[in-house]
């Protein structure tokens, strides 16, 4: 199995909903996500993927879908509100913790952006700061 990995960096605002402490109160991180992918073989010229294609198709994803928005769950009691001040805020079907956002990008946006390539996303690791990190393994 080849494996090559790109990072790329977003600002994003979230809260998670029911913390015990601070992470419940509305805040934001400068994001690194680094997007890990494999493939059984190479391509003609050697690569598992060109790294300007991950950046096209899974990058680029970040950029239109979570940079400089705020996230939150859609369970969360405070979205309307939110959306009723900025249209900014994006609702996912998950609680935005770095574990649930990894895990995400993995199972869900990977398949997408990446449909037709036989290129898999095996791994997305978050950095929340340079001492946090968390990551889902496909």
């Amino acid at each position: 199995m080849f494996t090559v990995t790109r990072y790329h960096d977003i600002s994003t605002g979230h809260r998670v909903f029911g913390h015990e402490s601070k992470c419940a109160h509305f805040h934001g991180h400068n994001y690194r996500v680094h997007f890990e992918c494999n493939s059984a073989g190479l391509d003609a010229l050697g690569r598992v993927i060109d790294f300007s294609a991950i950046k096209d198709r899974l990058c680029l994803w970040l950029e239109d879908h979570w940079d400089h928005r705020f996230l939150m769950w859609d369970q969360d009691t405070a979205l309307e509100a939110m959306r009723a001040l900025d249209d900014h805020v994006v609702s996912v079907p998950f609680n935005p913790t770095a574990e649930n956002m990894a895990k995400y990008l993995v199972e869900v946006i990977g398949p997408l952006q990446l449909e037709g390539t036989g290129i898999e996303l095996k791994r997305v690791r978050i950095e929340e700061t340079a001492k946090c990190h968390a990551a889902y393994t496909l």
